[in-house]
């Protein structure tokens, strides 16, 4: 079952004794406990049937002791236990999750992994309990998700504007989802989010930044790319080199799968790819400017100058002299 699977069921009032969600998003896991400590319950009701456990703190026996309370001037009571990843003796709840109380809601918070599938906990927690387990999204599926975010929330974001914004977070749901609500607070009456809100708002240059350099890169406007590359090394906050080189990276990797790819038309190198229809004519264009050798060869240029930012096969060169020598020899 999905996070929001869970949500909408207990907006109709259909509650399972315990929910489980594990894994390494923590986006999802976190809409279900928000939800869970601000919604199930009313202001008043919360008062005496809301329990919350931290799992550094908490003590298996005492939040098994809270799961059997009945509920006080309401039909359900909830626990909560986040942070579960961190309790020790987590199995002892093995017990009350395989003969829970059905008028308590115990939802629990095991964040950054999940538990051992080999162990009687795991295997409890499939037959007994609701359990979401939550992955990492690629990196190529965040425009598409926050895109449709934000038409879930009536508003529309154009292209440019959606790149900039998930270039410039790069793989935080929960970052994402805030910075987008702090737009549509600034929007007014307007329902569509533009380039310039990004920058205004968000603090992206809509000229200078990540997603600009690698369309200069990919159509070798060296004059370009250098220009952009003085306005980060005067604002080294603005796009430091472990958001640069991955960005690039992730831009060259896909030109070297469309360069493999047997079919070039939009359509097909779009399914290819994994990107917007948008944007394939970008791939296209690059890959008129860097044949098969040329883009491989930028991949490894790309490796080698990842290295040298960690401090290996480097004297301690500043990261704009890296990127401007990097992107040179990448243009040659």
């Amino acid at each position: 079952m999905s996070a929001d699977k869970i949500v909408q069921d207990w907006k109709q009032k259909k509650f399972g004794p315990v929910y489980w969600l594990e894994g390494e998003e923590d986006y999802y896991i976190d809409k279900v406990v928000n939800y869970a400590e601000h919604h199930i319950l009313s202001e008043s009701e919360a008062g005496f049937n809301l329990t919350v456990f931290y799992g550094r703190d908490a003590n298996w026996a005492d939040v098994v002791n809270a799961c059997m309370r009945y509920p006080m001037f309401a039909d359900k009571q909830v626990v909560l236990l986040k942070e579960a990843q961190q309790m020790k003796d987590i199995d002892k709840l093995e017990n009350y999750i395989e003969s829970p109380l059905k008028s308590t809601i115990f939802v629990v918070a095991y964040k950054e992994k999940k538990v051992d599938g080999r162990s009687k906990l795991a295997k409890l927690l499939k037959d007994k309990a609701v359990l979401v387990t939550t992955k990492k999204m690629y990196e190529n599926q965040l425009p598409q998700w926050t895109n449709e975010l934000v038409e879930s929330k009536g508003y529309s974001i154009s292209q440019k504007a959606l790149m900039l914004l998930v270039d410039h977070i790069g793989n935080d749901l929960s970052r994402i989802n805030n910075e987008v609500e702090k737009l549509l607070v600034n929007l007014s009456q307007r329902k569509n989010i533009t380039e310039d809100d990004i920058e205004k708002y968000i603090g992206v240059s809509k000229e200078y930044n990540v997603f600009e350099l690698q369309n200069a890169i990919a159509k070798k406007d060296l004059g370009k790319a250098m220009k952009i590359l003085q306005y980060f090394e005067g604002n080294p906050k603005a796009a430091p080199i472990q958001l640069v080189l991955p960005s690039i990276y992730n831009f060259f990797s896909k030109l070297y799968i469309l360069h493999g790819t047997a079919s070039k038309d939009e359509k097909s190198a779009a399914a290819a790819l994994g990107v917007s229809p948008f944007f394939v004519k970008d791939y296209l264009a690059a890959a008129q400017k860097f044949n098969y050798e040329a883009t491989e060869r930028v991949l490894l240029l790309l490796h080698d100058y990842n290295l040298k930012s960690l401090g290996i096969n480097d004297a301690g060169t500043s990261d704009a002299s890296l990127l401007k020598e990097m992107i040179v020899k990448a243009m040659l």
